[in-house]
């Protein structure tokens, strides 16, 4: 069986197992996070300190961005796909995904995961001096990496993913402007905004997801609220984090109010939140608890314009 299965990965060659290991780890995907990355970093860039100091751009800066969201993100959807073959090989939903199938090798994907992580690590070195994405590069691993475990004992596995993604703009606030933060704490109150909305919306986009293996997780045991609850119930709790994704969307800028620095956000970015209101209630409109065929058009295709789109649209209005 070993054999058999070592096969395919064995023709491929060193491009196509480059290949087959980016498609393993869905590379594309990576528009989930980083726009909100890129997203904060821009608004921490665009945004004087508390006391009126502006903020140095450097082109490292940048690149660490960059280089650590795709480490890191590789890195945690590999280690998923290594702690998850086992259940993939279970579900015909997942069955003929790359290790499942034999396509890859156990061993080179822990290489993957490995040379990733690493990666990630040392690409915190880019923001010198400021030692806290460092000092906090280990931290943030152990989370990205433990949510591949969530779903084995807790349902709100959904919002953990959540919790690995509203890392991106937070640290990458803290990256672009880590000496502000550890002057005032409340500098760090429009990242933590932003980064609560990216948790309700990750968290309610994974809860339609896990719709499609609610039936398969009930009998293999594994925890997710569509499991537990049943799917129209979790399609409700997912509208609901969409809601309070968009309502944190709408206070962020208040933050100045509470403490927290001037932001300059104007009339551009109020129709960025009406654009995002309009797309997420298109997700839930096409996702129907007796009609589940169109949830990947909702969790690829629509997510992906509301990161880029927010993204494009927070730009101009900071910048023009």
């Amino acid at each position: 069986m070993d054999q058999n299965a070592s096969q395919p990965e064995q023709r491929v060659g060193i491009f196509g197992r480059v290949r087959q290991i980016l498609e393993m780890i869905r590379f594309s995907h990576t528009l989930f996070a980083l726009p909100f990355a890129l997203l904060a970093a821009i608004m921490a860039w665009a945004t004087p300190a508390i006391d009126g100091r502006s903020v140095v751009f450097r082109w490292r800066d940048l690149a660490g961005i960059l280089f650590c969201m795709v480490a890191a993100r590789s890195a945690a959807m590999a280690f998923n796909r290594i702690v998850d073959r086992g259940i993939d090989a279970r579900n015909p939903r997942t069955a003929r995904r790359h290790l499942p199938a034999g396509l890859l090798s156990l061993g080179a994907v822990v290489v993957f995961t490995v040379l990733c992580a690493a990666g990630f690590v040392l690409s915190t070195l880019c923001f010198l001096p400021n030692r806290l994405p460092l000092f906090g590069s280990l931290p943030v691993l152990a989370l990205l990496l433990g949510y591949s475990f969530a779903k084995r004992f807790t349902a709100l596995s959904h919002f953990w993913l959540g919790a690995a993604l509203m890392l991106a703009p937070v640290a990458a606030w803290i990256a672009v402007r880590g000496t502000f933060v550890l002057e005032s704490p409340r500098d760090l109150l429009p990242a933590l905004w932003l980064g609560t909305a990216v948790l309700l919306w990750v968290g309610g986009f994974d809860i339609i997801y896990a719709c499609q293996d609610a039936e398969f997780d009930r009998q293999a045991k594994l925890h997710s609220i569509p499991a537990r609850l049943g799917v129209p119930a979790a399609l409700r709790i997912a509208a609901l984090s969409h809601l309070g994704m968009l309502l944190m969307l709408l206070t962020l800028p208040l933050t100045p109010n509470l403490g927290g620095p001037p932001l300059g956000l104007g009339t551009i970015y109020w129709t960025g939140t009406v654009f995002v209101a309009c797309l997420l209630t298109y997700e839930h409109w096409i996702v129907r608890p007796d009609d589940l065929t169109r949830v990947n058009t909702a969790f690829f295709r629509v997510n992906a314009v509301v990161s880029l789109g927010l993204l494009v649209l927070v730009t101009i209005d900071l910048f023009c």
